[in-house]
């Protein structure tokens, strides 16, 4: 019976190698990367359909789609989840409707391996924005005295042109009871979004008709004949692409010299897979890439980001050395951040672009600015740099007004930022006292410099945005919303902002023990 036994285990064992081997097999670097080419074809005919709207990643499965995208987003797949429904403000993507706004709309592309046809984000997530936008504007329109009629008194469809949509549009495939379940929480929805200090007003001189969401996926039928001109809907469309074909997780395709399987969602966890390579680098050789054959891929991709390494290095850029499973605190995956738009300067004032492609946000009117680290390299020696990587990597031409903290995040130290705010605070304050400007960058820009930002804003400055040197923080309570309100206003400039739960969740600790004259707790 023993014997029996350890045979049955043993048999298993063999089978769960074999199926794990076949897995890796199916999940190689060259079936991702043909995967993800295949599927932007059908990316690039719906962008043609609607040429003049503008293509947006949503991050960060989507950036792999496209080498012409127009800016990305932030729409998270967990916000749409059925025990999850919410609707985040640190998460707004007013820039979105801003610029569908001035487009008369958007396409927005994101993808999924989960077998469905469209994630989460694109199911219930921007749904559910567009509604609760659509009401903030209504509400505020109202407010200033009822809907202003425009210049016709009937649009292309008929309907009177003083009607603002305000209902929740779904997928089809989004039951009944889910539905239920997102209509009940949308009020309390608005009435956050309007209590986060968002800027309403400018999304609402900008939409001209109300946002609705539209689905399109491999299987939609589509005829050419018939595309509608998107100026004739009644809405502005936010036209939602999901990249990735329904058809099972593989598909086996066979050409003249060898086959490869398809990946649906390929895009998707990026580090388990890419090996340091970046949507930015796969598109600059892409053809050479494809061309190529499974064997020789690693081979291939490994050459690339070596080259990419080394030139970076060169310039004095933050270049580490990629290991062949790279993991999160080594390997820079994000795609450089995109141009700000071009919007009135009264939600988004004009940002400084530096080496052709990365940008510094300067935070409304104070004198405080963030961006990755690389543009801190090439700033004017005058201004402050508060360095936020785990690496040294940022040569300042004036060392007297640098100070670099080696802030893990919170993923692998959960109280490395806490530990790190005071001397960060001290330093800032310092320097703005002296009227100087602050530069605050990390890694991505998007994350650790924005808690930094957020602490600096919240602790030396009053809700106008004016250098206070703590006066008004000493007198009020700091309480998670006054804290959405200060984040809001950073994303207002910052489109790209993406701070974690873990980061932010340190900010809001320091902030109140240090209003109690407690020490930080850190165990």
């Amino acid at each position: 019976m023993e014997s029996s036994t350890q045979e049955t285990a043993s048999n298993s064992n063999s089978i769960y190698k074999a199926c794990r081997a076949i897995k890796r097999r199916d999940n190689s670097l060259y079936n991702a990367l043909r995967s993800i080419y295949e599927d932007s074809i059908f990316v690039g005919e719906i962008s043609q359909l609607w040429p003049e709207l503008p293509l947006l990643a949503n991050l960060r499965c989507g950036l792999w789609y496209s080498p012409n995208f127009h800016s990305n987003c932030y729409f998270k797949s967990t916000d749409g989840h059925t025990n999850n429904l919410s609707f985040n403000t640190s998460r707004l993507n007013l820039h979105v409707a801003l610029l569908a706004g001035q487009r008369g709309g958007c396409m927005i592309v994101d993808s999924t391996r989960k077998g469905k046809r469209f994630p989460d984000s694109m199911s219930k997530t921007i749904p559910i924005w567009t509604c609760v936008l659509n009401r903030a504007i209504h509400n505020y329109r109202m407010a200033l005295g009822g809907l202003q009629a425009s210049e016709n008194d009937l649009n292309g469809s008929g309907q009177d042109s003083t009607y603002w949509d305000c209902s929740l549009h779904l997928p089809l495939w989004v039951s009944q009871t889910e539905k239920l379940m997102i209509e009940i929480r949308l009020e309390g929805w608005t009435k956050e979004l309007e209590a986060s200090g968002a800027d309403i007003a400018s999304v609402a001189s900008t939409l001209k008709k109300p946002l609705r969401p539209l689905w399109i996926s491999q299987k939609t039928v589509i005829w050419l004949n018939e595309v509608p001109d998107y100026d004739s809907w009644a809405f502005t469309p936010i036209i939602l692409v999901s990249a990735s074909s329904s058809s099972g997780n593989f598909q086996r395709h066979t050409t003249s010299e060898f086959s490869w399987n398809y990946i649906a969602g390929a895009g998707d966890d990026e580090e388990s897979w890419s090996r340091g390579l970046r949507p930015d680098l796969f598109w600059k050789h892409a053809h050479d890439v494809i061309r190529s054959d499974p064997a020789s891929c690693n081979q291939k991709i490994a050459d690339i980001v070596e080259k990419d390494r080394v030139r970076r290095a060169q310039r004095g850029e933050n270049a580490p050395q990629v290991s062949v499973r790279p993991s999160k605190l080594v390997t820079e995956s994000k795609f450089p951040a995109e141009r700000p738009l071009d919007l009135d300067t009264t939600t988004i004032i004009e940002n400084e672009q530096l080496s052709g492609e990365v940008y510094l946000c300067w935070l409304g009117s104070t004198n405080i600015a963030v961006c990755r680290t690389q543009p801190a390299m090439e700033v004017d020696p005058d201004v402050c740099i508060l360095h936020c990587d785990k690496e040294y990597s940022v040569s300042p031409k004036n060392s007297e007004f640098h100070l670099h903290l080696p802030i893990l995040d919170s993923k692998y130290d959960r109280f490395s930022l806490l530990r790190h705010l005071p001397s960060a605070l001290n330093f800032s304050q310092t320097r703005l006292r002296e009227g100087r400007k602050l530069l605050v960058c990390c890694q991505n820009g998007e994350d650790m410099s924005i808690c930094i930002c957020l602490a600096i804003l919240t602790l030396l400055y009053d809700e106008a945005g004016n250098l206070d040197d703590g006066k008004s923080f000493n007198d009020s309570l700091i309480s998670k919303s006054e804290l959405r309100r200060r984040l809001v206003f950073i994303c207002k400039y910052a489109v790209n902002a993406r701070p974690s739960r873990g980061n932010l969740k340190q900010v809001f600790n320091y902030l109140n023990e240090r209003r109690y004259g407690q020490p930080p707790s850190v165990s």
